[in-house]
């Protein structure tokens, strides 16, 4: 006879159970977990390349190494890019003062106006804030030289993991297949690929994204004329690449800058509308046809996993928590008793409505 199933509640408690040990893992862990993680994304990007360069002839560790010299290349090329335009911005330190100083008179003058609070009373306001940050300071000062070790770390892992599994990727392979013992071997292998496919899906069209998006906002900041536009639309193309929270954080970031350079409220008043009419058209156009079309994953899950990514390894674990909900939605597609949660990632209202209209839409013969 069959055995009964374990009640809902035990099924319940083992699965938040699971989902702690995990999280705790992640955090505890994160100094392994972000780089292996990132060089696995790099590494199923670079497949394709790989697999090309070795169709023609080249053996398979030159043919790594030359596909990570390009990504090395691309990276570094960006990294530098940025580098150089905020050294730049740097060097206008003196037009960076007196605009720094005529917002800050505006600024005084409207809180007098509204506050009635004398420029002396504001000092002595903004002297005993930095007065209780010193005690801060300290510790931030140790928050920023152990975000740089942390850099640095990730910087020299993340070429040799990603070497390391291009290298061995069919060992690997093989292993996930023979470790599932229980699952038909045809299915594992399913998984893997169509995982694959959509990592690689994601990452490159995160890349067409990132330079169609720096394309437009690059434009429209040209046509109005703001300085550092180049920069500023590089800018904004990068830390789109975190969902969601990336472009806000570009906007609040790109209107401090312009803050700087320029006296015209009327800038920041057209920077604003360009970066809205961009993040309109990336999120209803470039980012449904590009990107979304392979990870089907909903905005609510979406969101919820970049919040739980962020909480356990920062920027980082934010940039991962996508593809990685999508691997674990395709994982549960699959395996018997966990298509609900595949279903609760998946963006499946939109495709249930499509079919509803069709069958409406449908003449009987």
């Amino acid at each position: 006879m069959p055995s009964n199933p374990q009640p809902f509640y035990f099924r319940l408690t083992m699965v938040l159970l699971m989902l702690v040990l995990i999280s705790a893992i992640i955090y505890l862990g994160q100094d392994l977990v972000v780089p292996l993680s990132l060089a696995t994304l790099i590494a199923i990007l670079l497949i394709p390349v790989c697999q090309w360069l070795q169709k023609k002839g080249i053996p398979k560790v030159p043919a790594i190494l030359i596909a990570l010299l390009i990504t090395v290349i691309f990276i570094g090329g960006v990294i530098w890019f940025l580098s150089s335009q905020v050294a730049s911005f740097l060097q206008d330190s003196d037009q960076i003062k007196k605009g720094i100083d005529a917002h800050l008179n505006n600024f005084q003058n409207w809180v007098r106006q509204q506050f009635k609070l004398s420029p002396a009373e504001q000092q002595d306001l903004l002297q005993q804030a930095g007065n209780s940050l010193k005690d801060s300071g300290k510790s931030a000062l140790g928050g920023t030289v152990a975000s740089l070790k942390n850099m640095l770390v990730l910087i020299t892992l993340l070429p040799i993991y990603t070497f390391l599994l291009l290298y061995y990727r069919s060992l690997i392979r093989q292993f996930l297949i023979d470790v599932f013992s229980n699952a038909p071997k045809k299915r594992v292998a399913e998984i893997i690929g169509e995982s694959r496919i959509v990592v690689q899906a994601y990452m490159f069209g995160l890349i067409i994204e990132m330079i169609i998006v720096a394309v437009l906002s690059a434009v429209g900041f040209l046509l109005i004329g703001i300085k550092y536009a180049i920069f500023l639309a590089v800018f904004c193309a990068v830390f789109n690449l975190l969902p969601y929270v990336g472009m806000l954080i570009a906007s609040i970031l790109c209107v401090l800058i312009t803050l700087t350079t320029s006296q015209q409220f009327s800038d920041i008043i057209w920077l604003m509308v360009v970066v809205l009419l961009v993040q309109f058209i990336d999120n209803n156009i470039i980012m449904p046809r590009i990107v979304g079309s392979k990870v089907k994953l909903n905005a609510l899950m979406t969101i919820i996993g970049v919040v739980i990514g962020g909480l356990l390894c920062g920027i980082a674990g934010m940039f991962i928590s996508i593809p990685a909900i999508a691997i674990l939605k395709i994982i549960f597609d699959r395996v018997e008793g966990l298509q609900p949660w595949g279903r609760l990632l998946g963006d499946e209202e939109n495709t249930h409505s499509k079919n509803k209209r069709l069958l409406q839409n449908k003449k009987p013969a």
